[in-house]
């Protein structure tokens, strides 16, 4: 077929065409599947956001995140750059390739195997087509960005160091097959153009020099016999590639994008699962960047329950209720993962569906909470909630006591003589209807006594108040944590304090993510503050006892806990201080002396008044 005409075929491009056809039916039809699937009220935020300005900031999110990763960057750049020229290098190939063709064939509509091997059909351009434009050139720019992302993926799964990961993920078969396919692609490319380049003589300075060379070394015959063979294994290896990526994890690379525009319309991941979550599971790449940050991975060398395992067993339906309990679910691996997958939502629906495959899930055992008997005592507008945990560490709830008496402050004590759990432990163990019976009963209490402000002493209620309470929020209180009220009393000047001669390091609780500054703010108004530098804040350790564990023994989680005390008392500190009951009892034990103190936050200050 004679150029003028964009229907050029060979017989070799035949498995590229087939892949492609299968990747694309394939992604339609989960993407399809899912899409109707999705919930009443998704269905109704995407009808209402599309035309909306929310789509091009999604699309803007699209670029940075899916062609440059942007957060991928600011967490390793020399794994931002690898992940960057596949994919940005890769795109750039076919949208300047699809130009050229377009430039030298003259017409737009072209199959797509045109440009793509384009240089097997067109292996010698006109003299009036490169001075146009050189696009020989450019593409062998690009082709040596994208091979310098194929080198150091290789790099990385031998030496995961090389790239700042102790640990890389292990893969399925179907992964195995899509990865070895991958690593191939352009190495082939490059082989196959450079042979075209060496046989007819032209090319750019990278294919078309590699192609000299080889002219040079091997004689014209045995270099022609190559050419056919090496572009049918450019073809084989891109049609099973395409075969393999819906079933791999690879799928991200089609899921993400979708998956953008959805977050962007706010659409979230439900306790009790949606369909919504199959878009944020195959968004998962597998990267390996969440694996290093857990205390589980990095304490106890178990290394087969991290979120990109548990994301991988629950997409290809292997999960096990021991993947998806064993989790401390302190938001280290959402925290890192470049794709901001909500996965403690997602383990948590996990957990939900496996509670709901048990025979007492939905059988009503709460006759107590409607014949519980109104304990609390006081008539102030501040109500202060203990929960259970700070009842168990009776030191906070008198530290609270004697700071609301040095600021005059009248408190309604909702459980100080007794009450009702948060419900957020049943929460987390996945029985929902427990703890929405419990979280209908508390918040008819605080109703009942007019507060206007709760405070509570301990995180994790704190995260199922202001989280978990849809109801609580109507009412209008506001809900504090026990650090953001005590910082608002010494800021309005209602508790004066006096500066110890002591110095604390603080541990940020992982139910507490996010409130940083009222927690600092307080103690150094009290005593000098050491700095832990890279375990504060959202890179904090898990202090090991969360209670969203449901597998680990006493012993696993001291020894999690004793990294934390280690990094703590490196700073220098003489006292350990946290503001979570969970946390100072978990801390205490992983001491395992006790010449270590550890203090929650209303403590110290409470020694301070």
């Amino acid at each position: 077929m004679q150029p003028g005409s964009p229907w050029f075929f060979d017989p070799f491009v035949i498995p590229f065409t087939v892949g492609v056809i299968w990747l694309f039916g394939a992604i339609l039809w989960k993407w399809g599947r899912w899409f109707v699937s999705l919930p009443a009220g998704d269905k109704a935020l995407i009808r209402h956001n599309i035309l909306s300005a929310k789509s091009l900031k999604a699309l803007k999110e699209v670029v940075l995140e899916c062609l440059i990763h942007r957060k991928i960057w600011k967490t390793n750049p020399m794994l931002g750059f690898m992940h960057m020229s596949l994919a940005l290098g890769w795109f750039l190939l076919i949208v300047v390739g699809k130009l050229e063709t377009s430039t030298y064939i003259q017409d737009p509509v072209n199959p797509p195997h045109v440009h793509v091997f384009f240089r097997y059909f067109f292996p010698e351009e006109p003299a009036s087509y490169v001075r146009h434009f050189n696009y020989a050139l450019l593409m062998d720019c690009l082709l040596i960005f994208v091979l310098c992302g194929v080198a150091l993926a290789w790099g990385k799964r031998a030496y995961s160091r090389m790239m700042g990961m102790r640990r890389t993920t292990r893969h399925t078969p179907f992964d195995r097959i899509a990865l070895s396919a991958l690593w191939l692609i352009f190495p082939l490319r490059y082989i196959a153009e450079s042979v075209t380049c060496g046989v007819h003589d032209s090319g750019s300075f990278f294919t078309g020099g590699t192609g000299d060379l080889l002219a040079s070394a091997v004689p014209m015959g045995m270099l022609s016999a190559l050419e056919y063979p090496a572009w049918w294994a450019y073809s084989i290896v891109l049609g099973l590639f395409f075969v393999a990526l819906p079933y791999s994890r690879y799928m991200h690379i089609f899921t993400e994008v979708p998956l953008i525009f959805l977050r962007a319309y706010r659409l979230k991941a439900k306790p009790e699962g949606s369909s919504f979550d199959n878009f944020q599971i195959q968004a998962c790449s597998r990267c390996g960047i969440c694996l290093d940050p857990c205390p589980i991975a990095a304490d106890l060398n178990i290394n087969h329950i991290q979120a990109a395992y548990f994301l991988r067993d629950r997409r290809y339906g292997h999960l096990t209720p021991q993947v998806a309990d064993t989790c401390l679910m302190c938001g280290r691996c959402a925290e890192a993962c470049p794709v901001g997958i909500e996965q403690g939502t997602l383990r948590l629906s996990s957990r939900v569906a496996f509670a709901r495959q048990t025979s007492s899930y939905n059988i009503p055992r709460y006759e107590f909470l409607t014949a519980a008997e109104d304990r609390s005592e006081g008539t102030g507008k501040v109500g202060f909630f203990a929960g259970c945990m700070t009842q168990l560490t009776p030191g906070v709830l008198r530290a609270m006591e004697k700071i609301f008496a040095a600021a005059g402050v009248d408190v309604w004590w909702a459980d100080r003589n007794g009450g009702v759990c948060c419900g957020r432990p049943m929460r987390l163990s996945g029985n929902l209807p427990a703890a929405k019976k419990m979280q209908d009963y508390n918040t008819e209490l605080f109703r009942k006594h007019h507060i206007t402000t709760l405070v509570t002493g301990c995180p994790i209620c704190y995260k199922s108040f202001t989280e978990e309470y849809g109801e609580l929020q109507q009412t209008g209180i506001r809900v504090l944590h026990h650090t953001q009220y005590i910082a608002e009393l010494i800021a309005g000047g209602r508790l004066k304090t006096s500066v110890v001669q002591t110095s604390y390091a603080y541990h940020d609780p992982c139910e507490l993510r996010g409130i940083y500054a009222e927690p600092r703010y307080v103690l150094s108004h009290v005593a000098t503050l050491t700095n832990a530098e890279s375990r504060e804040k959202d890179r904090v350790h898990c202090c090991g006892g969360s209670l969203a564990n449901l597998t680990l023994d006493t012993a696993a989680q001291t020894k999690i806990g004793t990294t934390v005390v280690r990094n703590l008392l490196a700073t220098g500190a003489e006292t350990i201080v946290t503001s979570c009951p969970q946390c100072k009892k978990s801390l205490q034990r992983s001491a395992g002396n006790d010449r270590t103190r550890v203090v929650d936050i209303a403590e110290a200050v409470a020694e301070a008044v």
